[in-house]
């Protein structure tokens, strides 16, 4: 009798895991319940590893690496058209570096006024599904311009294997590759963005998608789209379309520039392709890339003599974010010095863990640096703050690094995980089908 009770009781048991995992996966509950699932089981991981024997710091100063900075950009320079633009080297001091950056041209475009208030409609407001941000956001924005698709018609092209692997991150390049292969639209995004810029586009008409910083009380701080619709100077705000938070949600603008920050200011603006002269105009000078990073670098410059903590942080690795796009990796490299360094001197809640599930500019400037141990110790560092093999631009970079290193099976594997992740990344499987032919490095 006993058995039989015992029987029936695991048997009770098996049909109610089965059916909670059935209503689990229904799409309403799923899209509630599974970051909570999945902070739960990232709070067990941690608690068994202590995120101090993660932090990554690095370990190689900046005049070790002056030799090596030309072999390794003749040897992986990643297009034959790469323009080092000179920039005086960063010192990785936490008392700031007194190098100044080359000048930048003085923005001279005399604004015309604006209205102290504007307010765009016509966009489909979209709640985001587990870890959609982005591509939920990219179909707002598009459905501004009687884009007839939705998230999931994002989904499919920006995280094609978001059934079996969840990437982590989509970036604002690969939306704006959307819009350009999938659209009749255009689109750019620039960095350095400032208030004043943001209130210009919408008065002209254009919805803004910008990403953030977010910090949830119960959760460690992570990027977050938004997209910007209407502005109102009297109550000094911004109206957001949140995909996650909400609808119409006000933003001041106060609030929303120490935020925007974590993301070196970006944006993206999409837009009909006839009116493309008009949104480069608004750009003015920003309209030009180089100019544009430039111009972003002097900005996170002089930031950094005013900022602390983990503001400072930030204005350090988005120093090195611009730095990397003009050709300047060796500065670049020390300025993520930098950066890591003050992230490893905050209090525990306050670390940024999961930057480079963003950003992954400290990688391009350890790589082109020739530090391919830090590359990789970098790599496993990120990976053991996700807990699972889904960062495509992680295992593209420590793929790289080892086959720099010589560890071409590796290499092979990291490789193969970033086209099982995007099948689309068309750099990787062109480098993993040079390695897998025998013409590695080239």
């Amino acid at each position: 009798m006993l058995r039989r009770t015992l029987l029936y009781s695991l048997l009770g048991f098996l049909v109610l895991c089965v059916v909670g995992v059935f209503v689990y996966y229904l799409p309403p509950v799923h899209a509630r319940l599974a970051w909570r699932v999945n902070n739960w089981r990232v709070q067990i991981r941690r608690a068994l590893t202590p995120s101090e024997q993660v932090i990554f710091l690095p370990q190689v100063q900046q005049d070790q690496i002056e030799t090596i900075v030309p072999a390794t950009l003749l040897a992986f320079a990643p297009t034959s058209t790469l323009t080092v633009v000179p920039f005086p080297t960063i010192a990785p001091d936490l008392q700031g570096s007194t190098a100044t950056l080359a000048p930048s041209p003085t923005l001279t475009m005399t604004p015309t006024p604006i209205p102290g208030n504007i307010s765009l409609t016509g966009i489909r407001y979209e709640r985001q599904t587990f870890n959609n941000c982005g591509p939920a956001n990219l179909a707002m924005a598009l459905s501004y311009w009687d884009w007839q698709g939705d998230q999931r018609d994002t989904r499919a092209y920006l995280r094609p294997n978001h059934a079996s692997v969840d990437d982590k991150n989509v970036s604002p390049f690969e939306m704006v590759d959307f819009v350009e292969t999938k659209t009749q639209l255009g689109a750019l995004t620039r960095v350095g963005g400032e208030v004043d810029l943001l209130k210009r586009l919408i008065a002209a008409g254009f919805p803004v998608v910008i990403e953030k910083g977010h910090h949830p009380q119960d959760d460690w701080w992570m990027g977050h789209y938004l997209v910007l619709t209407a502005y109102d100077d009297e109550g000094q705000r911004f109206i957001a379309q949140d995909s996650l938070l909400g609808a119409d949600l006000p933003l001041p603008y106060a609030e929303l520039e120490p935020w925007w920050r974590n993301f070196n200011d970006i944006y993206i603006v999409i837009y009909p392709v006839e009116r493309e002269p008009e949104v480069l105009g608004m750009l003015g000078p920003q309209a030009d890339p180089d100019y544009n990073y430039q111009y972003a670098a002097q900005k996170a410059r002089d930031e950094i003599a005013s900022l602390s903590g983990r503001d400072l942080y930030f204005a350090w690795y988005n120093l090195g974010t611009n730095l990397v796009a003009l050709g300047d990796y060796t500065g670049a490299a020390g300025a993520y010095d930098q950066a890591f360094l003050i992230n490893a001197a905050l209090p525990e809640k306050d670390r940024l863990h999961r930057m480079l599930w963003y950003q992954d500019g400290p990688y391009q400037a350890y790589f082109y640096t020739g530090r391919y141990a830090e590359v990789i110790e970098l790599g496993n560092a990120t990976l053991s703050w996700v807990g699972e093999p889904v960062l495509e631009e992680t295992f593209y970079w420590m793929g790289l690094a080892r086959e720099a290193q010589g560890d071409f099976e590796k290499a092979i594997y990291d490789l193969n995980k970033v086209i099982e992740i995007n099948p689309n990344n068309t750099q990787a499987s062109g480098r993993l089908k040079n390695l897998v032919e025998g013409v590695p490095g080239s």
